[in-house]
């Protein structure tokens, strides 16, 4: 009988004011459906929180996870996940959020993606889960700036240019040849006050595993997990923010990311653009006769996320190009 590969999942944690969703985190991968899953935590910033983590764990047999304290002078979160990439065994390495909750199942459905040789990396729908109750006037259009997946429209088994961060995995082989996130990119803990530095970690990796690899990464609608969505992510600030730098993100891509091979880089950003100007926004004005208040939130999100898209967008492009005239 083959013997089921071992899945090592990754997370990292910075905050003592997450504890309770980190401990909630750890029971629902205790419990997954999967028999075979090594679970590593790697904890910055906080000591306390790392005394928490590690009491708690320690406290069942087997431990629930191995937890770290990365007392590097590399914080953040794609340092984070290299040092859980260094400690994992597994022979299929995933990755999710601090803030996330698996389906039961979530583990056995990764696994058995990975039945098709050509794959090597797999990802899946990342679901709001609502602080206060679901807030059904957010378009699911602008689901990334909650670290949602609404956004792609997938609904079946399909290849994806890229994994999301709050639920991706890869095989081992493809991390041994394209290597590990570079630390320059992901979240750095902004908490309540939003991203303050360069996102895309995972698209970046996934880019190079896809060149390396010459395999596929999958979409998986049954490799699900929830994502909370606290009361602070549909703050218009935090939502200014985080579209600043995935715009500022998504022009470096364009201009450093040619080695990929891929012509039409952002042709996932430009397809979710069409679908905004054609369905989403027709929808809100029609919307305004019938319900005027939920339309203008609607309308509010999307014209702040749209403007500081294009301002992070031209800033990254004004900046390269004053770098390039003082060489």
């Amino acid at each position: 009988m083959t013997k089921l590969p071992l899945v090592s999942v990754v997370i990292s944690a910075y905050t003592l004011s997450r504890l309770e969703d980190i401990l909630e985190l750890l029971d629902s991968i205790r419990a997954q459906s999967y028999p075979r899953i090594e679970t590593i935590v790697v904890v910055e910033k906080s000591k306390v929180l790392f005394n928490y983590v590690k009491e708690y764990s320690e406290k069942s047999t087997p431990p629930a996870a191995k937890v770290i304290f990365n007392s590097s002078a590399e914080t953040g979160l794609s340092a984070a996940r290299n040092i859980g990439i260094k400690e994992a065994k597994g022979d299929i390495i995933a990755f999710v959020d601090d803030d996330s909750l698996p389906f039961p199942d979530w583990a056995e459905q990764m696994v058995k993606t990975y039945e098709d040789g050509s794959v090597i990396g797999a990802t899946g729908p990342i679901l709001p889960l609502w602080e206060d109750g679901e807030i059904p006037w957010f378009p699911r259009e602008f689901d990334w700036i909650l670290s949602c997946s609404g956004f792609s429209g997938i609904t079946r088994l399909a290849e994806v240019r890229n994994v999301y961060g709050t639920n991706m995995s890869f095989r081992r082989e493809a991390l041994e040849k394209a290597g590990m996130f570079l630390t320059n990119l992901g979240a750095r803990g902004g908490g309540e006050t939003g991203k303050h530095e360069l996102v895309g970690d995972e698209t970046e990796l996934s880019l190079r595993v896809r060149e390396k690899t010459g395999k596929r990464i999958l979409f998986n609608p049954q490799v699900r997990v929830r994502h909370r969505v606290y009361k602070y992510r549909v703050d218009s600030a935090f939502i200014a923010r985080r579209a600043y730098w995935e715009g500022y993100t998504k022009a470096m891509f364009q201009r450093t990311c040619r080695w990929s091979g891929d012509k039409k880089l952002l042709k996932v950003e430009y397809g979710l653009l069409r679908r905004i100007f054609t369905g989403l926004f027709p929808c809100i004005f029609r919307d305004f006769f019938v319900n005027p208040v939920v339309a203008w939130r609607r309308l509010s999100v999307a014209v702040v996320a749209l403007l500081f898209v294009a301002l992070g967008y031209s800033d990254y492009l004004s900046r390269t190009a004053i770098a390039i005239r003082k060489q």
